[in-house]
């Protein structure tokens, strides 16, 4: 170490060796030769190299407690919830598929049945109107074969009563005619009979 003096004749040492710092009160601050240099970082130093694994060993501890204790079970908690509520969405979705299959078949059957009913019903229709269509046809023709038979007789007593104002006509008119051309009225008799005879032949 070396002394100098200041201004005011107040001593100074200065450092000699490597490890001391120079400071004006005359003090001198041991500096260890690492820092001096600045080669060592704190973390590997190995003088800190205990207190860093204690802290590591410490810090591990806590976590591993922390883990263990509180996220590890909360993290189980939710994975089992969600795996109780998939299985119940599992369970609520067959169930509700086997509703809807049975609601299918139901619909299938109902709808079978009123095909069945509705031909059923159909047949029975077809027959109650072909029944009805040949009981009115039997009847209408029975009705027109009355009126037929009817306008037989009609026509036939109108053809009657025409065929003797015919005769009456043609004896009137064969009288006329036979006194027209002789000059003698015939006798009633013999003109009607030969107007029957004309009728007849």
């Amino acid at each position: 170490m070396s002394e100098t003096h200041g201004p005011a004749g107040i001593i100074v040492a200065q450092a000699a060796t490597p490890g001391t710092l120079p400071v004006e009160s005359g003090v001198e601050i041991a500096v260890p030769a690492g820092e001096a240099h600045g080669s060592n970082f704190p973390p590997f130093d190995v003088h800190t190299f205990p207190s860093q694994l204690l802290w590591l060993v410490i810090a591990f501890a806590a976590l591993y407690l922390l883990m263990s204790r509180v996220a590890l079970p909360r993290i189980a908690t939710i994975l089992e919830e969600r795996h109780d509520r998939i299985a119940d969405d599992i369970e609520e979705a067959g169930k509700l598929k086997a509703e809807s299959e049975a609601a299918a078949e139901a619909y299938e059957k109902a709808l079978a049945s009123a095909r069945n009913k509705a031909h059923g019903i159909a047949t029975e229709t077809r027959d109650t109107l072909a029944a009805e269509a040949e009981a009115r046809r039997k009847a209408l023709e029975a009705e027109l074969n009355v009126k037929l038979a009817a306008a037989e007789v009609q026509i036939a007593a109108t053809k009657t009563a025409a065929m003797a104002n015919v005769r009456g006509i043609a004896v009137e008119a064969a009288g006329a005619i036979v006194n027209t051309l002789i000059g003698t009225t015939p006798a009633p008799g013999a003109v009607e009979e030969a107007v029957d005879t004309a009728i007849k032949g």
